[in-house]
């Protein structure tokens, strides 16, 4: 955080008791790293690429459904997305980039049947 020093968040938030972290309460510690995060904005952009990682998985999840695998079994997923001609990951390694290409890539398998 731009213009703030330790030793003052740490005195602010113990009530002028000291100015060490180590000697700060965790429910202190908590508080302090709680108002840090609503400042800077961390929490609202981290809760954004958790939207975008949610929907990605969604997605995935969706078109699986659709090519015959029973998403209520996670080692079902969790194999065929190990394969390496898949994505070579369990699915909840994949991140949102890696479920893009792999919403794509079941799209065109699925594609390729129906042709067939």
């Amino acid at each position: 955080m731009p213009g703030a020093d330790k030793e003052t968040l740490v005195y602010q938030f113990t009530q002028n008791r000291t100015v060490h972290l180590h000697q700060m309460s965790d429910k202190e510690y908590d508080a302090m790293c709680r108002q840090m995060e609503d400042i800077t904005g961390y929490d609202e952009r981290r809760r954004k690429q958790y939207d975008i990682l949610r929907k990605a998985r969604s997605g995935v999840l969706h078109q699986l459904q659709i090519y015959g695998i029973d998403t209520t079994d996670w080692n079902r997923v969790d194999g065929f997305c190990k394969d390496p001609r898949i994505a070579g990951k369990t699915f909840r390694a994949l991140t949102a980039d890696d479920l893009n290409a792999l919403n794509t890539k079941i799209r065109m398998i699925i594609r390729k049947q129906k042709t067939e």
